[in-house]
């Protein structure tokens, strides 16, 4: 195999603690999977110093050169302003690094990602991937920068050499754009689990951000209306964030302490049992690319609630793996209850989430980089 310098393009923000590199864990984590591959890693993103905690996880390669650029966006006139200054020399830093680099690896969408996808249209001989995170739809809501990306990233004039890594199944696709995945646990990690009993206590799970565009009040309030109806119903948010203090008051206001608890950020030996012991798993997201948490709680057992956002419904099989939520309460009230009063179609659901789950474990999301690092 050639020797790889490997360059990575990403927003996300960084920290540096005695003389190592951390970032947001889920990110790093899968980022550890790809260095594997590689020889020698440039890293160009934002770095701050930031209070450390769980979020947080150490890249793991011996050979790191770290080129740091200013963070900016487009949310206001103040930052556009700002942008204004910054990019032009964000854009020179990328042309240089990407001149050095064999291997040009964007994360995308996010600003970093549009200047990036720019610029590698210089280098059109150079081996190139980019692992576009977001919902890759072409029918959903997004912003220009987001549909920017998505053009050059699927053009085949302006972008050569490039395998662009999506999340789903999408119909009259370029011929770089790759169905893809993310994963969690390995082979050696499948145990046997079997579909939960309903007629006792009913278990809700919600992980994630709390967030607006995750919706956890919506979450909140469906498993309050199945507790007005007389079920035996708990709901525990893990995660932190924006919402979280709505959540607080909204708990206290209507009295649900008693059933509904904020657990916040929990590790992931910690949500294995968690996901063991859940029935359910709800998430009203607004927006997804690959919603990691649900492939792990099908992958546990525990049976997905999921709004009809990116590659969802292909993951739930458009509902005989899981739930898909209308965002009408009503409806989705009926949804949930038809499959708690049906233990039968809940181990159904189960059974076979279950088996769709496991096939995407890290031994094979490993395989998978090694053909695109290694063609």
């Amino acid at each position: 195999m050639y020797k790889v310098n490997f360059l990575i393009v990403t927003h996300v923000v960084h920290t540096q603690k005695e003389g190592d590199y951390y970032g947001y864990s889920p990110y790093v984590n899968e980022m550890n999977i790809w260095l594997k591959q590689v020889d020698k890693v440039t890293i160009l993103a934002p770095l701050k110093e930031v209070e450390m905690d769980s979020i947080y996880q150490k890249y793991n390669h011996p050979n790191i050169n770290f080129v740091s650029v200013p963070e900016f966006s487009f949310i206001n006139g103040k930052e556009m302003i700002k942008a204004v200054f910054v990019m032009p020399y964000i854009l020179v830093k990328l042309f240089w690094v990407m001149i050095f680099a064999n291997h040009i690896h964007l994360r995308c969408p996010g600003n970093m990602g549009l200047l990036g996808s720019l610029i590698q249209i210089l280098f059109p001989w150079k081996r190139k991937s980019a692992k576009y995170a977001g919902n890759w739809d072409a029918n959903s809501k997004q912003p220009l920068s987001y549909r920017i990306q998505k053009y050059i990233l699927s053009n085949t004039f302006l972008t050569h050499n490039i395998k662009v890594l999506v999340y789903g199944e999408w119909k009259n696709q370029t011929n770089n754009i790759k169905s893809f995945f993310t994963a969690t646990y390995f082979n050696s990690e499948i145990k046997e689990v079997n579909p939960k009993d309903l007629n006792h206590k009913i278990r809700f799970t919600f992980v994630g951000t709390l967030s607006k565009g995750k919706q956890p009040l919506y979450a909140l309030q469906l498993v309050e209306m199945l507790k007005n109806k007389g079920y035996n119903v708990t709901l525990s948010f893990y995660g932190s964030g924006s919402e979280k203090k709505q959540i607080e008051n909204y708990i206290e206001q209507q009295h649900l302490d008693g059933y509904v608890f904020l657990k916040g950020n929990t590790d992931r030996s910690a949500m294995m049992e968690i996901y063991k012991e859940s029935h359910f798993m709800i998430l009203p997201s607004k927006s997804e690319g690959w919603p990691k948490v649900v492939a792990e709680a099908m992958f546990w057992g525990c049976l997905p609630i999921v709004t009809k956002v990116s590659c969802v419904p292909n993951m739930l099989d458009f509902g005989t793996r899981g739930i898909l939520l209308t965002e009408n309460n009503i409806e989705d009230f009926k949804l949930i209850e038809a499959v708690i009063l049906n233990q039968e179609a809940y181990n159904n659901k189960i059974n076979k989430a279950i088996q769709w789950s496991r096939m995407y474990t890290i031994d094979k999301f490993e395989s998978e980089i090694q053909t695109i690092v290694h063609p």
